[in-house]
């Protein structure tokens, strides 16, 4: 039950969030099918409702695959989406451990911090505003993240190689992979695979053909990016790249 940037139909509302870096997003769940959620390196903090039930706090993992969006018709949801590799430190939890699952926050924390949050939130006239709010007083009094960390995802993101950003940021191939996996949930390469991917999408976006399209997004050529779009979201590089102009 995640609708995380959902590549289908829908009540998607996306704004900046207080939390610099992070994005406040609300949705309600269509009567029509949506697709699944895709990789894009960051995790969110989630308060979902189904209708007649009460609210639910939940985490989503980083993901290395596509994850159903299956909730009941109608379900609200307000959530922050944290950018690639702040979410660990302040939820408190290695990144790797929340890999490719939805884990109810209660399971993180104490129940009843989690049964005060959900009540403040069932509460407020605008849930979203009030999570977005809690979220960045809550990260104030959080340790920040490794600054070495979130340089990485620039690299990455510009075609630097692994060994070249391991190089640039000062830390052995080793010591890079265990910070990445603690920090963004899986080690470089693959942040590098899904940086790309991200890539490719606001390029097709532009209305760029495939071919032009995996160029600049710096795969070796347009059979490479359909391996690649394949592998990590499921779907052909034409129903992505095609649908990726109405993407929230």
């Amino acid at each position: 039950m995640d609708p995380r940037r959902p590549a289908g139909p829908g009540a998607y509302r996306e704004r900046p969030a207080l939390l610099t870096g992070a994005a406040l997003w609300t949705r309600t769940t269509p009567t029509t099918p949506v697709r699944p959620v895709l990789p894009d390196g960051c995790m969110d903090l989630i308060w979902a409702r189904p209708p007649g039930a009460p609210g639910r706090l939940l985490v989503a993992g980083p993901d290395t695959a596509p994850h159903p969006a299956d909730a009941a018709p109608g379900t609200r949801y307000a959530a922050v989406r944290f950018a690639p590799g702040t979410a660990p430190a302040l939820l408190g939890v290695a990144a790797h451990e929340l890999r490719d699952r939805r884990t109810d926050l209660a399971d993180l924390w104490p129940a009843a911090r989690v049964r005060a949050l959900a009540g403040h939130l069932e509460a407020a006239d605008r849930p979203a505003r009030a999570l977005d709010a809690w979220a960045a007083r809550h990260a104030a009094d959080r340790p920040a993240p490794d600054p070495r960390l979130l340089h990485l995802v620039p690299l990455l993101a510009a075609g630097t190689s692994v060994a070249d950003a391991a190089a640039t940021l000062g830390l052995g191939p080793r010591r890079l992979h265990q910070l990445s996996r603690e920090t963004f949930g899986y080690g470089p390469k693959t942040l590098a695979r899904i940086l790309r991917l991200a890539r490719a999408r606001e390029l097709a976006a532009t209305g760029l053909s495939a071919a032009e399209t995996a160029h600049r997004a710096g795969y070796a050529d347009q059979p490479h990016l359909s391996r690649e779009v394949r592998a990590l979201t499921g779907l052909t590089a034409g129903e992505l790249l095609r649908d990726s102009p109405d993407l929230p």
